[in-house]
């Protein structure tokens, strides 16, 4: 079974974040996973990769909260994302995601994240862009 398109930007991103030479890169495949490119991959090979990779010190980044999929009109992940983002600098990464609900419930009247609508996103990450510069 081959990779997925997410499984070969991860490779991707891991060769850039601890930068890989090409000849070094295909030197690691061909010895942990004994291919010669990444298409050649299968899932066995990718986990070794990615073992081989965190070895040498890359982190993936992981999601801070659910994806809710594509929902026309309401707040898009990456706004969700960016506005947990903002509301933890902005706390000191001391605000979690109740605090950052409770938030939203005073300001925007809605009990999840979830229900934002992409103009209150736009608005509640310009206030959070505004309250954290005040605060600095």
């Amino acid at each position: 079974m081959s990779l997925t398109k997410p499984q070969y930007a991860v490779m991707a991103i891991a060769r850039k974040k601890l930068g890989m030479s090409d000849d070094e890169y295909r030197s690691a495949l061909t010895l942990i996973a004994d291919v010669t490119s990444t298409t050649e991959l299968d899932q066995e090979g990718f986990e070794a990769m990615m073992g081989y990779f965190e070895w040498r010190g890359f982190v993936p980044e992981k999601a801070k909260g659910p994806n809710y999929g594509k929902r026309p009109g309401m707040a898009s992940f990456a706004q969700l994302e960016l506005i947990r983002t903002l509301w933890s600098e902005y706390t000191d990464r001391k605000g979690d995601e109740a605090s950052l609900t409770k938030w939203l419930e005073r300001t925007f009247k809605i009990t999840s994240p979830r229900f934002l609508t992409m103009t209150d996103a736009r608005k509640a990450i310009t206030a959070l862009k505004a309250m954290k510069s005040r605060a600095a």
